[in-house]
């Protein structure tokens, strides 16, 4: 049960369109919304158009930009000011996208990768199959890349074979844990695969009702929060052994899935938002929660998009039919 409310912190904005991802650009709140268009509010609020004749379909924070992949093909950075640079244009749709504090950035279309480093020089690959996720580790400049049957981890600067994790399925979504010792995939069949890099080590995350596409690490590493089930699942990655042979714990349980997951950037607190449109905050230590959104009419308006301030004292949030906010800690 609730035990009370942040509601009253929260300043509504009408995104007007799906939102695709949420940011804060050198704390500057800005969103990426599926009209082709981001919305920022640097006093006041002020729409930029990315691509003018496209979707956004995916979109990730690179230093202090916001880069969005569109349908149309273009990959577009806009940094706080609102000032656009096309950083590439693939011809066919961007399907994957993921960005780093040093400014790199990497994007898929179809099998092809391409990683631009901080200095703007691009390098490519060919992955074994379409690419659906892709993400940086956080030392040494490394990609993960998703794609079926496993995923594959490639040095862009350098002249080494890139390594391939095999796992049969469809992997998806991709992530690193904030040292570095594990790699996680989410996959089609409703479950995680992970891989312990020193060794190899399979790990799997199984027992969703749907598919994980959003997860979320504690800052300290330990703990790592998902969606797909009508709580957020977290999965304890502490040992060396990760997850394997430990249950998972549960926290914000409701009677809708959780669609959206973002750890606070500090502390063991997770803002959860649900297919529904709520958004609870839960602490993990106890699993007190306290409600930052109920919508104003009940359906089905999926929670799309989660981020925090670099501090922690501010979160932003959209949805899938255009509704978004900003949560103010008092």
């Amino acid at each position: 049960m609730t035990q009370s409310s942040l509601a009253e912190n929260v300043m509504k904005i009408a995104a007007g369109a799906h939102v695709t991802a949420g940011c804060f650009l050198a704390g500057v709140p800005a969103l990426a919304l599926g009209d082709g268009t981001a919305l920022r509010f640097d006093g006041e609020e002020k729409r930029v158009a990315l691509h003018r004749d496209g979707t956004i379909l995916v979109a990730a924070k690179a230093g202090q930009k916001l880069v969005t992949g569109g349908d149309d093909g273009r990959v577009v950075a806009m940094d706080v000011k609102g000032a656009l640079e096309e950083i590439a244009s693939a011809g066919q749709w961007i399907d994957a996208l993921a960005g780093r504090e040093d400014s790199s950035i990497a994007w898929s279309s179809g099998r092809q990768v391409s990683a631009r480093d901080p200095q703007g020089a691009v390098k490519s690959f060919s992955a074994p199959s379409s690419v659906r996720g892709l993400a940086y580790a956080p030392k040494g400049y490394r990609l993960a890349i998703a794609h079926y049957n496993g995923a594959t981890l490639w040095f862009p600067n350098t002249a080494a074979t890139p390594e391939v994790l095999s796992w049969k399925g469809s992997h998806l979504d991709a992530s690193f844990s904030p040292d570095g010792r594990f790699l996680v995939t989410s996959m089609q069949e409703n479950a995680l695969h992970g891989w312990r890099l020193a060794d190899k080590r399979d790990m799997r995350m199984s027992g969703y009702p749907a598919k994980t596409r959003s997860f979320s690490w504690s800052s300290d590493g330990h703990w790592l929060a998902t969606s797909g089930a009508e709580a957020c699942i977290v999965w304890p990655f502490k040992d060396k052994d990760g997850p394997m042979k430990k249950a998972p714990r549960e926290c914000g349980v409701r009677p809708a899935k959780v669609s959206r997951v973002a750890f606070h950037p500090q502390a063991l607190v997770i803002a959860i938002g649900y297919e529904d449109g709520w958004i609870l905050l839960c602490r993990l230590t106890d699993a007190a929660e306290i409600l930052v959104r109920k919508p104003e009419s009940e359906g089905h308006d999926p929670v799309s998009a989660l981020a925090w301030d670099e501090a922690g004292r501010r979160l932003l949030f959209g949805t899938s039919e255009g509704h978004a906010g900003l949560l103010t800690m008092p």
